[in-house]
């Protein structure tokens, strides 16, 4: 009897695994893509975008920008990406709810749009104000992206897939951190005639999910639980699953279904009144604060210095830098393959545990690099071992309770932005 039923497992695999694969690249490469990808381009046309700005204020008043305002106008450029995401990760759940996960993603890129056409109009408008405006409104796609994409992910995987997948937001976000250093190098388009091409490049991942996410279907979960149609989330876990029972899923979509008939949206400080979720939700805020407030920005801020101080040429700093995204993206490729074995708690654990070790021998090797000549080797050597560590566990890993998983969600998701590290 058991050779009987062998044959179809494998197409079903198949083709499960074709569809969902699909669903996390098409979700993903305007999605979290677009967070890590925006987030590290704006480091290569500082000079220049700095320049701009001092050659359009001489322009329009005759003199040139004072000294102090010069790095005052390039913070609040830097800083109005956070403030966009803040106000993005606040829209999320209301999109989510009322257009659904999928058309919620689309939606979003409609601020990538604008925010594009902006940046690669500034130069020839004379407008640094279009900058600003645009970085704030990639800021907002970067916030409803980086709460719906999990969202809409995690309800369309299998259960026993579901650790993979919610990791794939990890992969992506290291993706695009790469791919933004590889682009903003001076040899593409990170000169100083190019910097508007460079910002304005954000075009090409939102064009890519316009054209491939309205051919896969909407979360299960959305359609019977917020929508109530039953047939429509039938035809969904057929698609995402292939010719196969779907008779327990339903069931278990069903039975939450009537859990949350008859009860109102939670607002969410009252997840904390209810004791079900009380230590769940206490712990996504322990560990969403600290990993915002581990350092591994902080690491990758003053990553170039180190660079330099280990005399790496400085024409060649921006290679070397590349290396540091490439870290992060291969630990989180290689905590996907193993989560489902060892478990978040274990990846959470030792990536603390690890970076709380070189963390330590980095704090001692800044101190004695005067003293010691091989000093700043190690230092270098410490800032591709912390940021490995943070990419196997505490990058990707938020343990998120099943039950009220949009509102736990976006809550982790304005934790994100308002501890900004």
């Amino acid at each position: 009897m058991e050779d009987e039923h062998e044959p179809p497992l494998q197409p079903r695999t198949q083709f499960q695994g074709r569809v969902l694969l699909l669903t996390v690249c098409a979700a993903g490469i305007g999605g979290t893509f677009q967070f890590g990808y925006n987030l590290s381009i704006i480091n290569a046309p500082t000079s220049h975008i700095q320049e701009f700005t001092n050659e359009t204020w001489w322009v329009r008043t005759g003199r040139p920008l004072p000294d102090q305002l010069v790095p005052l106008l390039w913070s609040l450029i830097v800083s109005l990406y956070p403030v966009g995401g803040l106000l993005g990760a606040l829209l999320a759940g209301p999109m989510a709810i009322t257009l659904g996960r999928k058309k919620s993603l689309l939606v979003n890129n409609i601020f990538v749009v604008a925010a594009a056409t902006l940046f690669g109009f500034s130069r020839r408008a004379g407008s640094f104000e279009m900058i600003m405006l645009g970085r704030l409104l990639v800021g907002v796609s970067a916030g409803v992206s980086m709460n719906v994409q999990p969202m809409y992910l995690g309800e369309s995987a299998p259960k026993e897939l579901r650790g993979a997948v919610a990791m794939t937001s990890a992969i992506f976000t290291a993706l695009g951190i790469v791919m933004g250093q590889v682009v903003g190098l001076r040899e593409l388009l990170g000169g100083p005639q190019a910097w508007p091409l460079l910002l304005a490049s954000c075009l090409v991942p939102g064009v890519l999910q316009l054209a491939s996410l309205p051919l896969l279907p909407e979360s299960p979960r959305y359609l019977l639980i917020d929508c109530g149609d039953s047939e429509a989330c039938l035809a969904a876990l057929q698609r995402l699953r292939g010719p196969a029972d779907l008779a327990g899923e339903l069931a278990e979509l069903e039975r939450e279904r009537a859990a949350c008939q008859g009860r109102r949206a939670r607002r969410p400080w009252e997840l904390f009144r209810d004791r079900a979720l009380r230590r769940q939700v206490a712990s996504l805020v322990v560990l969403g604060g600290v990993m915002e407030l581990c350092g591994n920005d902080a690491v990758y801020a003053y990553a170039s210095a180190v660079f330099s101080q280990a005399r790496i040429p400085p024409e060649k700093v921006q290679y070397a830098s590349i290396g540091t995204g490439g870290c992060e993206l291969l630990a989180a490729l290689l905590s996907c393959v193993v989560i489902e074995r060892v478990g978040r708690r274990m990846l959470l654990m030792g990536g603390y545990g690890l970076m709380t070790c070189w963390g330590s021998v980095f704090t001692a090797a800044l101190c004695l690099q005067s003293s010691l000549p091989w000093m700043p080797y190690l230092a270098m050597f410490c800032v591709f071992a912390f940021i490995l560590s943070f990419g196997i566990g505490p990058g990707g890993l938020v343990p998120l309770p099943l039950c009220a998983f949009p509102l736990c969600l976006c809550l982790w998701g304005r934790l994100h932005w308002l501890l900004p590290p």
